[in-house]
């Protein structure tokens, strides 16, 4: 019986375990950087303006800019999240977000 009330819960929340986060499927699809939804690698990677307000509108999410801003929660999550990300585009994301 457990089994199937922590399916449910799961279900319930997005499929996810923890907190209901969830991305559309194929919420990314069509973001190119030669259609100017994200910046090139030179270009210091992520989401361009119009990437992030294509995202929120498609998934109703509150995606916003990066911010160099050290005392912003934000920036502080962001830094902790990302420091094993060792990639081209992810090394550039951190320098864009001053990490």
């Amino acid at each position: 019986m457990r089994g199937a009330l922590e399916a449910a819960a799961h279900a319930a929340m997005g499929g996810y375990a923890q907190g209901g986060k969830s991305r559309a499927k194929g919420s990314m699809k069509g973001m190119t950087v030669k259609g100017g939804y994200k910046q090139s690698v030179k270009q210091g990677a992520g989401l361009t303006a119009k990437g992030r307000a294509s995202i929120n509108r498609r998934t109703g999410s509150k995606l916003k800019a990066p911010t160099k801003d050290k005392s912003n929660p934000r920036h502080k999550s962001f830094c902790a999240r990302s420091r094993s990300w060792t990639g081209e585009r992810g090394k550039a994301a951190r320098r864009r977000w001053g990490c």
